[in-house]
């Protein structure tokens, strides 16, 4: 999966060429961060198409994890064996993320023996379209400020105020600390990023197997 920022992006923010320490450790911190934020929303952020996932409704109401939304291409209920589906139509989608079963019917298949003793299905395969030709910018501007408070660190030590190296030492300002090797997101970075995520209602993505 694509980074969500580039090692350009970096050096358009530093306003000039990366060290060859740092763009040797750039491409790393990008994953690391790239994930952690990925991690954090519940967003992939780049284009996906026909992405398949099963999902149990609220109601008579899908809610497409992944935003945004660019297309839905099918419906189709899972059986109780969780591997026979069954095509439907008559679903409609509103546009944006959800998907309302409300007027949906069912293809022949569930008369099928998999559904015996079923009168409804519980859970629904929906393959949809979903992500950004470009990461949004405050994504972007989001995983470049992990990375660079990482590779502009005067310590790889997470938390070090002061170094010694030998006969030599330094004190960093008053009230830094070095954030160490790997990349962090704070607070801010959460607060940047809080119109993506995370979510804590809606439908309920369920695991396959």
């Amino acid at each position: 999966m694509a980074d969500l920022a580039t090692t350009q992006d970096l050096v358009d923010r530093l306003g000039r060429p990366l060290t060859v320490d740092e763009a040797t450790r750039a491409p790393a911190l990008l994953k690391d961060a790239s994930a952690k934020v990925r991690n954090h929303t519940g967003q992939i952020f780049t284009a996906v198409a026909g992405d398949v996932i099963v999902l149990r409704p609220v109601g008579v109401l899908l809610r497409l994890p992944q935003r945004p939304v660019t297309a839905v291409t099918s419906i189709a209920a899972v059986a109780p064996d969780g591997v026979a589906t069954a095509a439907m139509s008559g679903w409609s989608w509103d546009g944006r993320d959800k998907v309302d079963l409300t007027y949906a019917t069912w293809s022949a298949d569930f008369t099928a023996p998999a559904w015996r003793d079923r009168m409804a299905p519980d859970t629904y395969q929906v393959t949809y379209d979903h992500g950004d030709a470009t990461a949004p910018e405050i994504v972007v501007t989001t995983v470049c400020a992990m990375v660079l408070r990482t590779l502009l660190s005067p310590s790889m030590t997470p938390g070090m105020a002061g170094e010694r190296i030998g006969a030599y030492s330094y004190q960093l300002q008053q009230g830094a600390s070095s954030v160490g090797a790997s990349v962090v997101m704070t607070q801010e970075d959460k607060d940047d990023l809080r119109r993506y995520g995370p979510r804590h209602t809606g439908t309920i993505a369920v695991e396959a197997g």
